[in-house]
């Protein structure tokens, strides 16, 4: 069975190739279109539009026998939604109000395919992580955002990167805070078959 990543995210590319997945890339283009209030609404939601956009097209095609993962994270603090900062002093807002505190990452899975044969597949799940960051002073922050490593990250921060400086702990899966939890990912995955 193909596997495609419906993400062009170097970060959830590492993750499958780290586990020796054997996958393809066709990111989605799909017009993210944010539903619900909760945040495991929201990533199950854009990673189901994602998974869908990809597996339609190769619907289209006629094609069977694939498996398409689609992906989102965000991070949540005190039940307030935060995807990608827009700008540097969007940046530095979101890591002003996660730093000291505990927040969640949320990310959603979604398995959108056929198999040979013709039956379809449509799996959707979240994993959450709590993350819990050190005090932060404003020169840190701002040092930190000029390095321009949390511009196109939810939360404002990479946890593999140099904002692991500031990381006090975590409860729950560490991948899942890089953009994949792929530990359970695998596990979902077993039930269509060998993805080694």
């Amino acid at each position: 069975m193909r596997i495609i990543l419906a993400s062009a995210s170097p970060r959830r590319k590492e993750l499958l190739t780290q586990v020796g997945m054997v996958y393809e890339v066709a990111p989605s283009t799909v017009e993210e279109n944010m539903a619900g209030t909760l945040p495991e609404e929201i990533v199950q939601g854009l990673s189901a539009q994602k998974a869908e956009d990809v597996c339609g097209r190769l619907l289209e095609r006629g094609e069977e026998d694939f498996l398409v993962i689609g992906a989102d994270t965000v991070v949540a603090l005190g039940g307030s939604v935060m995807g990608k900062p827009s700008c540097k002093e969007d940046a530095c807002r979101m890591l002003g109000l996660l730093q000291g505190k505990t927040h969640q990452v949320y990310t959603g899975v979604t398995l959108c395919g056929r198999r040979k044969g013709g039956t379809d597949i449509r799996q959707t799940f979240y994993e959450k992580t709590d993350v819990s960051m050190y005090p932060m002073d404003a020169e840190e922050i701002r040092a930190y955002v000029e390095t321009g490593e949390p511009l196109d990250k939810a939360g404002a921060y990479a946890i593999q990167g140099r904002c692991a400086a500031y990381i006090e702990k975590i409860n729950g899966d560490y991948n899942n805070v890089v953009g994949l939890p792929v530990g359970r990912l695998c596990r979902e995955m077993k039930e269509y078959g060998n993805w080694e």
